[in-house]
């Protein structure tokens, strides 16, 4: 099985633990490598940058039956052509992606509309408006747009909804999906070293948790609305939708049709093995009789950040995180680390969503008082 996107670490020991014997294919190989995968690192291994299509030239040194991919696939069809050339596609082919992707196309899944129209208008009384670029993900490049200024070749314009931004994770096939999780995304957060629309995690929390207003109609709302993306777009796999909620009403913002950073969330809350789920959806059309109301009833709530860069850094002796389950994704000892660039991920868990969420700014702390000792310039 070859893994491939830009992080694959969480997918690559999903499938590990499933049984795979599993090639990873992405920006970083990092030390903290699951057992039971080969972690290839197209900067490092292939002395490339990384971009979709130097993976795809990179992966055919790779032997694999099968492939899986992570984003930005999702916004390069034609690479994703060729990562699966000769190789079974365990994901959306690249046909749905170019709809799943399409902006207007999710602006105009039945009810979509209906909700923006509901609650699109902010408290000032006046539209306002995001640049948005096509090929992107995680926030990048999204900036405030007025009417009047140019929107750039590339670029969209989405209406900027007030809300809480949140993510369910789904698994479809044959038109039908069951949701999975549901998660608030942390956005911006200056405790990981994050700004304005950047995505730098993610928050599982139990049933009636307050991250969210009217929890309960919430989760109803998002379970139709990945019916509806499933049937609508010939979906198949895990798949995720980001939203925007308000009084309990999602407002899709887009769809990522392919595994996402949330859903490590799943797998270590519920014992989900979201590979599996993903793998038997695309091969037989078996979906998940996963049952999310009774998963999240009683449940602890479990979160990641991402920690970024603060300032340029050298990367001293990462040994000692190999021990410490809270941190993942750990860089090389000498890699050198642009300040706004991802350094680790986080985990912590708690009670209720404040607990975690706190836990989380607590070990990111700790974090950047080991990365503040660490050299700026090389040795």
């Amino acid at each position: 099985m070859l893994v491939a996107g830009v992080s694959a670490r969480a997918m690559a020991e999903s499938a590990a633990r499933a049984g795979y014997a599993v090639t990873s294919l992405d920006a970083f190989g990092d030390l903290d490598r699951p057992r039971g995968v080969t972690a290839l690192s197209v900067p490092r291994d292939f002395g490339t940058p990384f971009s979709a299509a130097a993976a795809a030239r990179a992966s055919l040194s790779v032997a694999a039956e099968a492939v899986a991919y992570l984003s930005p696939f999702e916004n390069h069809p034609s690479s994703l052509r060729r990562l699966a050339e000769a190789r079974t596609l365990l994901g959306n082919d690249a046909t749905v992606l170019r709809r799943a992707r399409d902006p207007s196309v999710v602006a105009e899944l039945p009810g979509a509309n209906r909700a923006v129209a509901h609650i699109g208008e902010p408290h000032t009384g006046e539209a306002r408006w995001l640049l948005k670029p096509r090929a992107s993900g995680g926030g990048h490049g999204i900036r405030w747009w007025q009417p009047g200024d140019v929107v750039p070749k590339g670029s969209y314009v989405q209406q900027f909804i007030d809300g809480v931004a949140g993510s369910v994770a789904f698994v479809a096939a044959h038109g039908k999906a069951t949701p999975l999780g549901l998660t608030r995304q942390l956005i911006g957060e200056p405790a990981f070293g994050a700004s304005g629309f950047r995505y730098c995690g993610s928050v599982l929390a139990p049933a009636g948790d307050g991250q969210f207003d009217r929890d309960d109609e919430l989760i109803a709302a998002v379970t139709h609305l990945a019916d509806v993306a499933a049937r609508e777009l010939g979906l198949v796999g895990l798949n995720g939708i980001d939203f925007v909620a308000r009084q309990g009403v999602p407002v899709p913002v887009e769809i990522n049709p392919r595994w996402s950073a949330s859903m490590e969330l799943v797998e270590r809350a519920y014992g989900v093995s979201m590979f599996d789920v993903h793998a038997n959806a695309c091969t037989s059309g078996d979906l998940s009789t996963f049952d999310i109301a009774r998963a999240r009833a009683g449940a602890r709530a479990f979160g990641k950040a991402i920690i970024f860069a603060r300032h340029d850094i050298v990367c001293d002796d990462t040994a000692s995180w190999l021990a410490d389950s809270t941190v993942r994704d750990v860089p090389h000892r000498g890699e050198h680390i642009a300040a706004g660039r991802p350094v680790c991920t986080v985990f912590a868990d708690g009670a209720d969503s404040a607990l975690c969420l706190a836990a989380l700014e607590t070990r990111a702390a700790a974090v950047y008082e080991t990365l503040d000792r660490w050299s700026t310039v090389p040795a």
